[in-house]
Parts: C-alpha cells; structure tokens; sequence
C-alpha cells in the first residue's frame, strides 16, 4: 500500500513539472498545476473516509508526500500541498464541530478551498505563547484585532485558521478561529518576494474589526497550543517528507551526472574529491529518511515525540542546504545556471531551516529536553 501511495502523483509528472523554471521566475501560484494536484487524490490522503478522504495515517501520508517530492520539481507546489493538508484539513478533523467539518472538509480535501494557517506575527514566530493577535468575545461572535505575516498560501487561500489571544500569555491563552477569505475585517496583503519556494505565495493579513462566530471556534476557547501541537507535529514530518523525496531525486542525479561528465579522460565520479561530497549526499539522505521513519512512527502510535520531531527537523532541512550545496558545486558551471534547475534547489533549501522553527529554537529545545 505504502508503495502505492509513493508512486500516486507519478502519473502526472509532466504536468506538475511544465513550466517550473519560468514560473520560479515569476514568482507565480501555479494555479493550473493545483488543478493537477487536484486530480491526483493527494490532498485527500489523510483525511477520513465519511468525508470523501482516503483514510491513511501519519506514516502512509508521508510515502505519498515523499513520492510527491520525488516526482515533482517545483519544490514551491509541493510546499503549498503540504500547507494545505496540515494548516486547516488537519486540525479540522481532529478538534472541529460535526458541523464545521461536513460544510469544509470535502472542498479542502478536494482542493476546491486553498487554505492557510496563521500563526507568525511581526513581533515573532516561534514564541506562540505570547501571540499579540487578540480576539474578545461580543455576544455570539468574537472580535479579532491585529495581524500576521509570512503565511504560506495566504495571498491566495479561502479558508484560514487564525491562532489568536483569548486570555493571558501562556499555553492556555490561545484559541483557534476559522475565517473565510472573504469575510468583511480580514484583509490578505500581496505575495512577498522571496529566495526560494517562490511558486508558494508568503503575505501578511490584518484584522479591522473582524467578527467571527463562536460557531466557527475550533476547538475549545483556550485549547489553541494544544491544536498547534498536534498540527505542528504533521506538518515537519508531511513537510519534510517532501523534501526526503527532492533530496534522494538530487542525489540520483548527481550520481548519473558523476559518471557521465568526463574530465581529464576520466568520469568526474572516478576523482575522490567528487565521490566523496557523493558519498556524504548519501549518507544525509538515510539518515534523514531514518529519522523521519523512526519519528514517524512514534508520532503515528502517540508517544511522545517532541525531542526526535526536533532532531528530526533540523537534520532533515540541514541535509537539504548541504545536499543542494554539494550538487551545484558537482555540477560545476550547470549548477549554477538556472536552466537546470540546481540553482533552484539550493534556494528552495534555505527556508527550512527557517519555517517550523528555526534550527536554533530546535536545539534549545533538545538541549530543553535533555535537562540542559
């Protein structure tokens, strides 16, 4: 089944690959690619059957997120897809009403909405128990006051889910609320240019008075860490699952690349200053896919997992900048041009170090959890 669902977007390959080079340029939602998407009955994979999902679980989703990976080259695409099962479909399905999920899960799972979740603020990212986003109740709706930014797919999504401030900074002061696009106070700023991921549009939203209906509260009124939790957790591993699937297709064709491209009478691949940087792709690759395996699986059976999601996170993003770095240097002078595409690796490689929480807040948290 696992291998099944790693080949699910094979088919559709040259579609979710026409155009990548030009539409990186641009800096462009790939709309006729998320149709695509669409098609492939990817966006459904973990979410359950009575609302028209396929019903696999943690580990299975992320074969068929590393398959997506390995087949599609627009690393942006890939990135938007993840957002889009983990952000609003994830939560939705663990902690909202009957009612919530019957009239949205099936256009999310289906891809009909785009969706976003808002955590980041200016004033900080990963410090989510301080958020300055506030929301205070009035009758049967709350008032949301403030704003965020760097959320992925906001410029284009219908549906958010917006961490905001009911009570005191703490673990109990969060709340979730789910928005649509088009409700009156909720404002969504243009795509922000960026190094890499640029097919994932990145923007701001603001809140003027934005009234939303208790009805729409996910969860209980002070239980937002709690979802974040759950939601975080799949989002490293469905996220970097795709970028296990990029890493091992990078490897392969930096291997098939080392024995073809001849210098000095010989393969490239022959010299040990080229086989070597190889050899330590390789070696990156399997240690990300064992740990993502490992941490899978514990987060799949409900043990605890905080300090393998960390270590998992940072090695994984790591791997990738120094994987991408390695193939453009054995690359030579075609790493560096845009025409191939391993440029575009490397800047795509970048964020992730970043998104999800940088590589220093993981290590202060293993460093947390080891007593330190």
């Amino acid at each position: 089944m696992t291998d099944d669902l790693f080949h699910l977007t094979a088919p559709w390959a040259q579609q979710l690959n026409a155009d990548t080079r030009e539409l990186d340029a641009a800096g462009a939602f790939p709309h006729d690619k998320w149709k695509v998407l669409q098609e492939t009955g990817l966006l459904r994979t973990h979410f359950a059957p009575e609302f028209g999902g396929a019903g696999h679980g943690v580990t299975a989703t992320m074969r068929a997120l590393e398959g997506l990976g390995y087949v599609c080259h627009d690393a942006g695409l890939s990135f938007s897809a993840s957002t889009q099962i983990v952000s609003v479909g994830v939560p939705l399905q663990r902690f909202g009403s009957q009612e919530l999920k019957e009239r949205h899960l099936p256009r999310i799972m289906s891809g009909e909405a785009i969706t976003a979740h808002a955590i980041t603020e200016e004033s900080g990212g990963s410090d989510a128990m301080n958020l300055a986003a506030t929301a205070r109740r009035d009758g049967d709706h709350y008032v949301v006051s403030g704003g965020k930014m760097f959320i992925t797919n906001a410029p284009v999504a219908d549906l958010f889910l917006l961490y905001v401030r009911t009570g005191k900074p703490g673990p109990f002061g969060l709340t979730t609320l789910l928005v649509e696009a088009a409700t009156p106070g909720l404002t969504a700023g243009p795509a922000m240019d960026k190094i890499g991921l640029r097919t994932s549009p990145v923007g701001t939203l603001s809140f003027d008075e934005l009234r939303v209906p208790v009805s729409q509260r996910v969860g209980q009124e002070g239980t937002g860490f709690l979802i974040l939790d759950h939601v975080m957790k799949r989002e490293v591993l469905f996220g970097f699952s795709i970028t296990l699937g990029e890493m091992t297709r990078r490897l392969e064709e930096t291997i098939a690349y080392a024995g073809k491209r001849h210098q000095f009478g010989q393969p490239i691949g022959s010299y040990q200053a080229v086989s070597h940087k190889i050899a330590d792709m390789k070696m990156r690759v399997e240690t990300a896919r064992k740990w993502l395996a490992d941490t899978g699986v514990k987060v799949e059976a409900g043990q605890d997992a905080s300090l393998d999601l960390a270590a998992t996170k940072t090695i994984v993003s790591e791997a990738n900048v120094q994987t991408a770095l390695d193939a453009v240097q054995i690359h030579g002078g075609r790493g560096v041009l845009t025409e191939h595409g391993i440029e575009r690796d490397l800047r795509n490689s970048i964020a992730g170090t970043i998104y999800s929480g940088t590589s220093e807040i993981q290590r202060n948290r293993i460093a947390t959890l080891l007593g330190l």
